[in-house]
């Protein structure tokens, strides 16, 4: 039974990124991003969203995961960053919103770097635990 819980840890923590992926191709992303001072918006947004979705799968069945794993860093770094920034934000409204949302990528940033290191555990496609 114990063997369970990194295959559920592993759907849990993936589905953000298969999800929120299919959002990074609409347009209306891709302008929220421009206006929020991403550069070359129209490419790096379907681009990370290939990250987070290739990423995503990979975790999910644990098929290379730590590689999948380092796809995850490389995506949540620049997002963090540039779409949550909370400080100076002239709005002090937004201000505790963005401040949820970076330190909840920051958290999940911590998640994706144990997968780095211990991989996708039992139940998966490609067993590369860490011993």
């Amino acid at each position: 039974m114990m063997r369970l819980i990194p295959f559920i840890g592993r759907i849990l923590f993936s589905l953000i990124f298969i999800v929120a992926s299919f959002g990074h191709f609409s347009q209306g992303e891709i302008q929220w991003a421009a206006a929020q001072g991403v550069p070359l918006a129209n490419v790096l947004v379907p681009l990370s969203g290939i990250l987070a979705l290739v990423g995503g799968l990979s975790i999910l069945l644990g098929y290379h995961a730590k590689i999948g794993a380092w796809l995850i860093v490389i995506f949540l770094v620049p997002v963090t960053f540039m779409m949550h920034r909370f400080w100076g934000l002239p709005d002090p409204e937004m201000v505790p919103m963005q401040q949820i949302h970076f330190m909840k990528n920051i958290s999940i940033l911590g998640g994706a770097l144990f997968f780095t290191y211990y991989g996708s555990g039992p139940i998966s496609l490609g067993s590369s635990v860490r011993k």
